[in-house]
């Protein structure tokens, strides 16, 4: 089977290309399951329920998320109605949401979806690692392909991740940095392994951001209110074909223009 996983979804500008080019993309690509970071997809930090519907509208099956989820305060509201909404599984016990799932693509085959969010540089949740181990071992009593989001700041930490479960996933695919990585490969376990699958969204920008209130920021270190950019928008991310043991085959990068409307595909 094909899976696609759309790299981390920022504001307007990165829903309309997906609402505009994953359509073409699925059909030219024949992808069978579609995985997307949202977490930013609301103005560039976190989500509300009208987002997530028209995400899944435009034929997304799991979205997963980051340290960016509780951005919008109604989310608390809403992260435990949606079995397919994912924030990071070593949050600690009791917060609200989910951190896997299992659901079956088209064809039948259960795919299993787990996410992750590192501790270097970033909040000190629960050990991704140990978390890992446990949702994996449940998870493999109901699929061989098996997906990780590893939101994580440092190269290192999804790099190590990467290795600690190749042999036990389909891929390891890293988000959180907005920057699209070259290292993609299968280790020799037979996991897929990228850093980062990169952004979609607008890329005459800072990671997403317009340029001029990163610089004001930068420049004078006081707040200043960060707006979504417009220019250069694309949909990035990785295609893994996984095999029926559930080891992956093949993984490559996307990188679509949606001012090319899709003629790159």
């Amino acid at each position: 089977m094909k899976i696609l996983f759309i790299g981390d979804i920022v504001g307007k500008p990165g829903r309309r290309a997906v609402r505009e080019l994953l359509p073409g993309i699925i059909e030219e690509r024949r992808i069978d399951f579609v995985i997307a970071n949202c977490e930013n997809a609301a103005a560039g930090f976190g989500v509300t329920a009208e987002i997530i519907e028209e995400l899944y509208g435009a034929h997304i099956d799991v979205l997963t998320s980051g340290n960016h989820i509780w951005d919008k305060k109604e989310v608390m509201e809403f992260v435990d109605d949606y079995e397919t909404l994912l924030r990071p599984a070593n949050y600690p016990e009791g917060a609200p949401g989910r951190g896997s799932v299992v659901i079956h693509a088209p064809g039948g085959i259960p795919v299993g979806v787990l996410n992750l969010a590192g501790r270097v540089f970033m909040h000190p949740l629960d050990c991704p690692f140990r978390t890992a181990e446990r949702e994996i071992e449940k998870l493999r009593k109901r699929a061989r392909v098996i997906i990780v989001d590893m939101h994580a700041e440092a190269t290192s930490e999804k790099i190590a991740m990467g290795w600690y479960l190749d042999g036990k996933v389909t891929a390891v695919l890293g988000t959180h940095t907005h920057v699209q990585t070259a290292d993609e490969r299968i280790l020799p376990g037979g996991a897929a392994y990228i850093t980062d699958v990169g952004m979609t969204g607008p890329f005459d920008s800072v990671i997403g951001i317009n340029k001029d209130s990163i610089l004001r920021r930068f420049l004078l270190q006081i707040p200043n209110k960060f707006d979504v950019a417009k220019g250069d928008v694309r949909l990035q991310g990785v295609t893994v074909e996984a095999a029926s043991d559930g080891r992956a085959t093949v993984v490559e990068r996307l990188d679509v223009s949606l001012e090319e409307l899709g003629r790159s595909f």
